[in-house]
């Protein structure tokens, strides 16, 4: 027999899980389905971060980023006050460590205002070294607000809300084809088809190529091109160099944070990641090679374009995540008492970004569908601090789009 739902959901990610969390709030009456191709929920973006709640600093003021980011926090912490999951406050401080930085400070500070981040202080020497006894820096923008948290634990804990209220969730169904019919939407998954009165695609690294399943209407106007990030982690003797989260004043001419340090809810320090070109969409080692996905990045006109503009950029980090030398001298430049032999490998995870054909990344999130689909399109960093803003969003478009 053929599973009918009026709602299929693409992905059980942190972002599916919220949306699926979302619609049955508020349409309790709602059948719901959740499909997941792997065998377990949150194992990629969600299960492969830092875990850092952010509070707006970095967005441009009025982006759908900065709104949701900020929204999203306030409902991420509350839902894990509710749920009983363990998050902290321990606050960043974002360091210029030469006077060429102290222009691009300002000009973050100004930003992060206008966001709306609560208790943003402009300190100077003796504040970061109160701060962050062992950092170095001329100046620095401390946000007490900013904090950590194991996003896999809250996602897996909506995926127990959402089977509370009778929402289903299906892993091991891989979704190999899409049909946008008059009044429902046709499902072909391993697992057999599922007819769906409306279906939101939340599919993280292979957002493009689920958009690409509905035709050129919904996309792909972006391709993802994966980039991982890889963490050193400092051994045990070392975690005291670091209290809570130190970062780089980020240069706009690039697209990336830099490396930085941040403490994790489990004690642990992580510093990282860089950013190198992954050869795999879900491959987390460096010797990970997916030839479709390789094929499928480095064909790509947007990709050549983009690497052009950012070559010698793309080379050092490479370089870097080779040389673990190179690595540390970098952490270095905050904090001067890091050894090369603090250091060992860490984990890693790939961000799946949407760049244009021009060669430009797509910044913003992106939701875009007509008729019984929706799509997720982009939602890089800082989708898991905001899961619970974007799900509420598009909850509420999929209760007007789909007429439910």
């Amino acid at each position: 027999m053929i599973e009918r739902v009026d709602v299929a959901i693409v992905g059980g990610g942190i972002v599916g899980l919220a949306t699926a969390h979302a619609l049955l709030d508020r349409r309790p009456d709602l059948t719901v389905a959740v499909l997941e191709k792997e065998a377990e929920l949150a194992t990629h973006q969600s299960g492969h971060n830092s875990g850092v709640i952010h509070a707006g600093l970095y967005y441009p003021p009025g982006s759908t980023k900065a709104r949701l980011c900020v929204q999203g926090k306030a409902e991420l912490e509350a839902y894990c006050q509710r749920r009983a999951i363990p998050y902290e406050s321990v606050g960043k401080l974002v360091v210029a460590v030469d006077e060429r930085e102290l222009p691009r400070l300002a000009a973050l500070r100004e930003r992060a205002l206008a966001n709306g981040v609560p208790g943003l202080e402009e300190v100077g020497r003796e504040r970061i070294a109160e701060l962050e006894p062992h950092a170095i820096g001329l100046r620095a923008l401390w946000s007490p607000t900013t904090g950590i948290v194991d996003f896999r634990r809250v996602a897996l804990a909506l995926a127990d809300d959402v089977r509370a209220a009778g929402g289903r969730i299906r892993c091991s169904r891989e979704v190999a084809g899409l049909l946008d019919r008059a009044g429902e939407v046709v499902v072909r998954t391993d697992g057999g088809d599922l007819l769906a009165g409306g279906l939101i695609a939340c599919a993280g690294l292979q957002a493009d190529r689920v958009a690409a399943m509905t035709g050129p209407s919904h996309g792909p106007i972006t391709r993802i091109v994966p980039f991982r990030g890889d963490y050193y982690t400092l051994r045990p003797d070392a975690r005291h160099l670091v209290r809570g989260l130190l970062y780089p004043v980020p240069d706009p001419r690039f697209p990336f944070l830099g490396v930085h340090f941040t403490r994790r809810i489990d004690g642990e320090v992580w510093a990282g990641p860089n950013a190198v070109l992954a050869f795999a969409r879900e491959g987390y080692r460096r010797r990970d090679v997916d030839l479709r996905d390789a094929a499928s990045t480095l064909a790509y006109p947007g990709f050549v374009r983009l690497a052009a503009r950012y070559l010698r950029t793309g080379l050092a980090e490479q370089w870097r995540d080779w040389w673990k030398p190179a690595f540390a001298a970098q952490l270095r430049r905050y904090v001067p008492q890091i050894r090369d032999e603090d250091l060992e490998f860490g984990p890693s995870g790939i961000r799946a970004q949407a760049v244009t054909r021009a060669g430009r990344l797509l910044d913003d999130f992106d939701v875009a569908g007509r008729d019984r689909v929706i799509h997720v399109r982009n939602a890089p960093s800082p989708a898991a601090t905001a899961s619970l803003a974007i799900g509420g969003v598009i909850s509420q478009r999929a209760i007007e789009q789909f007429g439910l």
